[in-house]
């Protein structure tokens, strides 16, 4: 039972405050009072179990069809099958309003506070050995710093890249295709490079220009990308980050088609998004959930993969892709979840 065993590691570890003594410790009775056979073997109903308290704290907006929305979906998916509360707290571009919202949500006693974004890793150091008895998870980064309490997610979105680009690259009709990206670190980085990787390996012959704006956020200057690259010839456009509304906004207009990444952006353009790279944190949630109800509360590292559902590619039917382009993409994304295809992108 939830409550139990974050009580156990409370009193191993010692509470930090009285309040949190009171709220997670079992009562008097139940500490001191062996339990009888029966009570042993009942397992516990619905409504004696403490619902799990995740809050999020994200940069953007949480309907923003890309970072911000990927991680809400993910957790209201694990609400459909977990008694969860979720708190969320959006648009925290600023790093420092990101720390104040995480420090608070760690102090109201939330079982798991995700700091969803690379940035607020510098804060969270600093938060996370203040709660030793609060579980943290910080993405997308490939580092728990060395703290028991912090869980590091990250995702191979070159491998979804990859697929995509295999599509691209069997539908351009000028040659040349458009990659936008924001910064390039991290999942951004990965996924542009899969793409690019991906077209490559399917026809050599193609131009695939990059170009990075150096924000996730600006939509003026992804809608100015947009727009360069349709005047030097390309048909095919991808991009990453919340800034994208603004490619696909041109894109809508110059009809070109649009591939998506992080969350399903079909809703951007039926008649453009041929289809969208989905990350389903919800695979590496429901894995972080047990250990935290099992008493481990951080100290590794996820990883969303085709192989382990945490990436999944969604085709946009209203497109109406070539069904033999559609079949060897499902296949490229059978190799790269059982190995046989490899992105090349370390």
């Amino acid at each position: 039972m939830l409550t139990a065993l974050l009580a156990l590691v409370l009193l191993a570890a010692g509470c930090t405050s009285t309040d949190e003594a009171a709220e997670f410790s079992p009562t008097t009775e139940q500490a001191v009072s062996p339990p009888t056979t029966e009570e042993t073997a009942a397992p516990p109903t619905t409504e004696e179990m403490e619902p799990l308290r995740i809050a999020i704290v994200a940069p953007s907006a949480s309907n923003d069809l890309a970072f911000t929305q990927s991680m809400v979906d993910a957790v209201n998916a694990v609400g459909a099958t977990r008694e969860i509360e979720v708190a969320v707290t959006d648009g925290t571009f600023i790093v420092e309003e990101a720390a104040a919202a995480i420090r608070g949500y760690a102090e109201e006693g939330f079982h798991l506070v995700i700091a969803h974004g690379s940035q607020y890793g510098g804060p969270l150091g600093e938060i996370a050995p203040d709660f030793p008895d609060t579980s943290f998870a910080w993405g997308t980064a490939a580092d728990y710093m060395g703290l028991d309490n912090v869980f590091a997610y990250t995702v191979r979105s070159d491998e979804g890249g990859y697929v995509a680009g295999t599509v691209a690259a069997g539908i351009t009709a000028s040659g040349v295709i458009g990659v936008i990206g924001p910064i390039p670190v991290g999942d951004a980085k990965l996924y542009v490079d899969g793409f690019a990787a991906g077209v490559a390996a399917t026809d050599s012959s193609i131009q695939t220009n990059i170009v990075y704006t150096d924000s996730f956020s600006d939509v003026a200057l992804a809608a100015e990308a947009a727009e360069a690259h349709i005047s030097n010839g390309a048909d095919v456009l991808t991009g990453s980050a919340q800034m994208v509304v603004g490619a696909t906004g041109v894109a809508k207009e110059k009809g070109v088609a649009w591939f998506g990444t992080q969350a399903n952006q079909t809703a951007l353009g039926e008649d453009i998004v041929v289809a969208s790279q989905v990350y389903h944190w919800e695979a590496l949630l429901a894995d972080m959930i047990d250990k935290i109800e099992a008493g481990t509360l951080g100290g590794e590292v996820m990883i969303a993969t085709l192989a382990n559902g945490g990436i999944v590619i969604e085709f946009n039917d209203a497109y109406g892709l070539d069904s033999a382009i559609r079949a060897a993409a499902e296949a490229v994304a059978e190799g790269i979840a059982d190995g046989s295809i490899s992105t090349g992108i370390k």
